[in-house]
């Protein structure tokens, strides 16, 4: 069995015994089941520091929008002592919700292995983390350059920012494959799937990405296939990811995006996804200026009329 279909096979079974019986829709007399959509913390935040929304506050609010899962934003998060980390499990389970991917941040693109080495462990500390919540996907990062003056401008200049003096892409890539592959043995004993996400640095095309997926070939290493970081190509290059993925994160912009904004058709991105016959969760981003209690509930909405897949 190849990589690509052990991953869609595992994350079946994965979720399995909690897919709901409710949800068909019917399209010529075949039915079709509805993917089940989980939010992110981070749609209740934004890296606002005025307001910076509890884990425990994320839950109680996904539950009451009617989500089926949350995805953890571990840099929100206010610790992760294990007795912590518990105590969140059991009030998500309490309220009916899975906690379905946690939202790592790494880097690997530097000449230092020592820099490396360090991102490595801490990559290894955080499928751990993952472990305990009993997460089964875990997103992470290539990392990128860091030449840019600041996020805001890397925004400005559509996440593209060049390498550091006397070093190239090409250079970067062998670096990343490396690390991820120190990651995998962790990953595995651990039963995480971990998601390289199209997300900047060496992972801001769908060339980088599934350059370096195919480079190291493990089933336990898939695609987070984020439908805003691609802001040119978009429909192309999820495509070409579209069979990788095991979590896909849908960003919304309403009230205009935080940093930008972009017309996604998720009707059209729900019909590739068909196309590869994706059954996991949806994760939704939501990346605009309105209030969270009225876009994201609108965005819960847009997104259940858009993903579901044959039975």
């Amino acid at each position: 069995m190849i990589r690509r279909d052990f991953i869609k096979v595992s994350s079946a079974l994965t979720l399995a015994s909690s897919v709901p019986l409710v949800g068909f829709v019917s399209d010529n007399k075949q039915l079709f089941r509805k993917n089940k959509i989980g939010v992110s913390s981070y749609s209740f935040w934004h890296f606002d520091s005025n307001a910076k929304p509890t884990m425990n506050y994320c839950i109680d609010k996904a539950s009451a929008m009617g989500f089926e899962g949350i995805e953890f934003l571990l840099v929100q998060m206010s610790s992760v002592d294990n007795n912590h980390l518990q105590n969140l499990k059991k009030q998500a389970f309490d309220v009916g919700l899975d906690i379905m991917g946690l939202s790592t941040h790494q880097g690997f693109v530097n000449p230092s292995k020592e820099y490396r080495d360090k991102n490595i462990k801490k990559t290894i500390d955080q499928i751990e983390i993952a472990y305990k919540l009993g997460i089964p996907t875990m997103r992470i990062n290539t990392g990128r350059w860091g030449t840019s003056e600041s996020f805001d401008v890397l925004m400005a200049n559509k996440g593209i920012e060049p390498p550091i003096k006397g070093y190239t892409d090409e250079d970067g890539f062998p670096w990343v494959i490396e690390s991820i592959e120190k990651c995998i043995p962790t990953a595995e004993k651990c039963g995480v799937v971990l998601g390289l996400e199209n997300h900047w640095g060496l992972g801001i095309s769908a060339y980088g990405i599934k350059r370096i997926v195919d480079a190291i070939d493990s089933p336990w290493l898939g695609v987070t296939l984020d439908t805003g970081n691609f802001l040119e190509d978009r429909d192309n290059q999820i495509e070409m990811l579209a069979p990788y993925a095991c979590l896909i994160q849908a960003k919304t912009y309403y009230g205009g995006g935080v940093w930008y904004e972009l017309d996604i058709d998720y009707n059209k991105i729900g019909s590739v996804m068909r196309k590869n016959n994706y059954k996991g969760y949806i994760s939704l981003e939501f990346e605009g200026n309105e209030n969270p209690d009225v876009a994201v509930p609108k965005s819960l909405k847009l997104l259940r009329d858009s993903f579901y897949y044959q039975v």
